[in-house]
């Protein structure tokens, strides 16, 4: 049985993971799906919608087998992309044939171009009423001159697509209502993985996993030899160079959804192996007579960092299940070790700098912590800023928008003002605009929740990271100040009642608060201190009218994204499995105005 390996690349949401659905069902690999997205296991995946964590599939078409990794679409996982494209001998470029290129399709693009894949372009939601494929094929033509793509990248096929309905064709005028071309384009149009069966056993891990009974699980990609359970390997790290000694102790090949022991396995497949304990993403698995390492597996760096430390506030331990320091530094160590896009280490007693590629990676993260049952405190994202000849450099994101044409100029007018750099602007002639910016990752921390306001719910924004570049001045503050509550308790509805005349609140009558808790927005600039938990002075004396009911607005709604898009540096969001709060640092109204006398001097 012939193998093709192809690895299926897109912008976030342009339908990679029900085009692989499909591909399963219509092979006849998997009989039925017993739900939409299945390779979308995680929770959060299939609330969210999207592909996080890269995941890998086989289907069995003719004489073929054909291994398939599902990549994230969302730039923030894309370590998980750069580390996959190493692994297969070809590239799905999944389009949507009316969005066409954005950010995310010019990244992995890229970085499908610089390991020299040669990329079938597959051209998706053709269904769609307002589908322009042939303006999408030249966007994408451009797109591979622009990054000097060779002739023969760009001589690429092209596959017009509806993974919802299921059909794939070679011309828009063709009737067949499957996804025969799309097989039949892959199995030509994909090299045959390379190595040899005669040479000596290199294996390149690229995924980890975990299995209660086996232990820590390398998915890896056979490069040379042949992979035999049994056999006496050795491990070459690819961070120190050291070489241990081990055995292949289980052995796995994919099938669907299915992992499947096997004895041995050819140069060229995709496998699950078990037997080393402390294997990394990178490691090279080989034959003890020549232990050469295959070469490393390149990440770019963070870009952003946070810090994540033991909850301290009043509440602390009210409702978490894990709340000690020890506990959350071992489950952010094991975190490390999986996920090579991020970076930790620990700074003081219970208090750890988490380093990823965006705000969405971070808080996916803490939501995984939170759903755990961990109880801790986090800041407010930063850059991460690099030095270079004495020059101080920052990360800079292209970033693309379409908003309805009435909402360009408030867009415009924000973006301009977190040092946004207008590149291009079009029209699309549906009634939208389509704008492209330059602008430092900093600007874009806590943006996306203004820019929802801006658009009415109505606007889509995508960023991928560019370079770093000359550091761009003072960076972007919120306007409005904070509602710091100056006492414990509960919060009441008279006392809510006055306060919400104040600014906007985040809390409700009945909700636990506590000094030096952030229980609102001001409407003015500077932070407001208030009392949430005073109750009305009861007297024998009933006024008409004095004891209707206070109607309060409902309190704005703060999820764990919007919060650490809201905080400035001197607050923190509380995260427990119950609650996200906000708060400041320092609890102590006193302790607050040293630490803003030493920051303004």
């Amino acid at each position: 049985m012939e193998i093709r390996n192809v690895a299926v690349i897109a912008h976030v949401d342009h339908g990679k993971t029900t085009l692989v659905d499909q591909m399963l069902k219509q092979s006849g690999t998997l009989k039925e799906l017993v739900e939409e997205r299945v390779l979308d296991s995680n929770e959060l995946e299939r609330e969210r919608g999207i592909t996080i964590l890269s995941k890998n599939t086989a289907i069995l078409y003719k004489n073929y087998k054909i291994n398939i990794i599902d990549t994230p679409g969302h730039a923030d996982f894309g370590g998980e992309v750069e580390r996959v494209l190493k692994m297969v001998d070809g590239v799905l470029l999944l389009v949507d044939a009316q969005e066409g290129v954005m950010p995310q399709t010019k990244f992995v693009v890229k970085k499908a171009l610089e390991a020299g894949l040669k990329p079938i372009v597959v051209l998706n939601k053709v269904d769609k009423p307002a589908a322009e494929p042939d303006r999408v094929i030249d966007e994408v033509f451009d797109l591979f001159v622009s990054f000097e793509a060779t002739d023969e990248q760009l001589d690429f096929p092209v596959i017009y697509t509806s993974a919802k309905l299921g059909f794939a064709r070679y011309d828009l005028e063709d009737k067949n209502g499957d996804l025969t071309p799309l097989f039949e384009t892959i199995v030509k149009h994909t090299p045959p993985p390379s190595g040899s069966k005669e040479e000596p056993l290199q294996m390149q891990i690229f995924t980890l996993d975990y299995d209660n009974y086996v232990g820590r699980i390398g998915i890896a990609r056979i490069f040379n030899g042949e992979a035999k359970r049994g056999d006496e390997v050795v491990l070459v790290e690819q961070k120190t160079g050291n070489v241990q000694k081990g055995r292949i102790t289980k052995l796995f090949t994919f099938k669907g959804l299915e992992r499947l022991e096997v004895d041995r396995a050819p140069a060229g497949d995709i496998v699950a192996v078990a037997g080393f304990e402390d294997v990394e993403i990178g490691d090279t698995i080989a034959s003890p007579e020549n232990p050469v390492p295959l070469p490393p597996l390149h990440i770019e760096e963070p870009t952003i960092s946070v810090f994540i430390s033991v909850n301290d506030s009043p509440l602390a331990g009210t409702e978490g299940e894990h709340v000690t320091a020890t506990k959350l530094k071992n489950r952010l160590q094991k975190e490390m070790r999986t996920n090579v896009a991020m970076k930790f280490e620990e700074i003081g007693e219970g208090k750890f700098k988490v380093s990823g590629r965006g705000e969405l990676q971070i808080a996916i993260l803490a939501e995984t912590l939170r759903r755990e049952g961990f109880e801790f405190s986090i800041s407010r994202p930063e850059v991460v800023v690099k030095e270079e000849e004495g020059e101080k450099l920052e990360p800079f994101e292209l970033l693309v928008v379409e908003v309805p044409d009435e909402y360009t100029g408030a867009v415009i007018e924000e973006l301009g003002r977190r040092k946004g750099e207008l590149l291009s602007m079009n029209k699309s002639g549906d009634g939208r605009t389509r704008l492209e910016f330059v602008i430092p990752s900093r600007g874009l921390i806590g943006y996306r929740s203004k820019f929802l306001t801006d658009t009415k719910g109505e606007g889509i924004m995508a960023s991928s990271f560019l370079d770093f570049r000359k550091f761009s001045g003072k960076p972007y503050r919120r306007k409005n100040g904070a509602i710091v509550s100056v006492e414990n308790g509960e919060a009441t509805a008279y006392s809510l009642g006055y306060i919400q005349e104040r600014g906007k609140l985040f809390i409700k009558p009945g909700d636990k608060v506590y000094r030096g808790m952030v229980i609102g927005e001001h409407n003015r600039e500077g932070d407001l201190d208030v009392n949430p938990v005073r109750g009305k002075k009861l007297t024998n004396v009933r006024a008409a009218g004095s004891d209707e009911n206070v109607k309060l607005a409902p309190p704005v709604e703060m999820s764990l994204e919007r919060a650490l898009e809201w905080i400035e540096e001197d607050e923190l969001v509380e995260v427990t499995p119950l609650s996200i709060r906000i708060r400041k640092k320092f609890l102590n109204p006193n302790d607050r105005k040293r630490y803003q006398k030493r920051t303004v001097s």
